[in-house]
């Protein structure tokens, strides 16, 4: 039999509370959602902006004097037996957790905050995400560049939200491509993608930013290992700039040929007629 979700009143109106979705819905209006995310965490609830009006967040240039400050308690508390069933817990057990308990994992948080880095492995060759150095860092390879995070922001793919980069595998290091000039696709370079670094070492990037540790990870959660995507040459998109360079090219040696042969023609004219 399906669970009937609990209601959750917010100055007035009722809201379902889903939390296979992590968000508040509209109980007279599904299609007005209010995601758990969009609130600001604070520990023992979450805390946002309310507009009775529009009955969600408002906008940001609306009207401000119908706009509450509402804090809600956590998941746990409003909907033990929802938080019970996503993460896999008894009703019980969840009663003496906290949201953050189920939602982050806490063996990988347990590890980070001993000092453990987070590793990728890319092409068969483990690194180490270390944000102190702002690099991928490859172990038992010191004579390698790695991979600095700072050199590969231009490879950033946002649809893809992960970094797309050309990747030499022998030397276990980034190795930008010269777009310019390119007309085939590189013999000895793959691409690889993996996530942002604030993905890859939440805690990590939260210390870097100077934020507190546990910052936004209900929602990006962590992990010790990642496993780097190999990717086909043909999926970047570099396909058409190799054939642009070689139309280019072709055309520079057309006009270089037509440039010699009118110089060859003006050097017979020079010349003069035989006698």
């Amino acid at each position: 039999m399906k669970r009937e979700l609990p209601v959750y009143n917010i100055e007035g109106t009722d809201f379902i509370v889903d939390v296979a979705n992590l968000q508040l819905r509209e109980k007279a209006n599904p299609d007005n959602v209010i995601a758990v995310f969009d609130m600001r965490d604070v520990g023992n609830g979450y805390v946002f902006d309310y507009s009775s009006g529009e009955k969600n967040i408002p906008m940001l240039f609306g009207d401000d004097t119908d706009i509450r400050t509402v804090k809600i308690p956590e998941l746990v508390k409003i909907d033990p037996a929802g938080m019970a069933e996503k993460y896999g817990y008894t009703v019980y057990q969840v009663q003496q957790k906290t949201d953050f308990d189920l939602m982050v994992d806490q063996q990988a948080f347990g590890r980070r905050l001993m000092g453990q880095l987070p590793t990728v492995d890319i092409a068969g060759h483990t690194f180490f995400v270390d944000i102190r150095m702002d690099m991928l860092r490859p172990k038992d390879d010191f004579l390698s560049n790695g991979i600095v995070f700072s050199q590969i922001q231009h490879y950033y793919d946002d649809i893809r939200e992960a970094y797309v980069i050309p990747y030499n595998s022998a030397k276990h290091e980034f190795q930008e491509l010269d777009l310019r000039n390119i007309t085939a696709f590189p013999k000895d370079l793959i691409v690889v993608s993996f996530p942002h670094e604030s993905r890859l070492d939440p805690v990590g990037f939260n210390r870097k930013c100077d934020v507190d540790e546990t910052d936004g990870l209900k929602e990006t959660n962590l992990k010790s290992h990642f496993e780097a995507k190999v990717i086909d040459w043909k999926e970047t998109g570099i396909e058409e700039t190799i054939k642009e360079n070689i139309m280019q090219q072709q055309k520079q040696q057309q006009q270089s040929k037509q440039k010699d042969e009118s110089h060859k023609a003006g050097k017979r004219q020079r010349r003069g007629p035989k006698l």
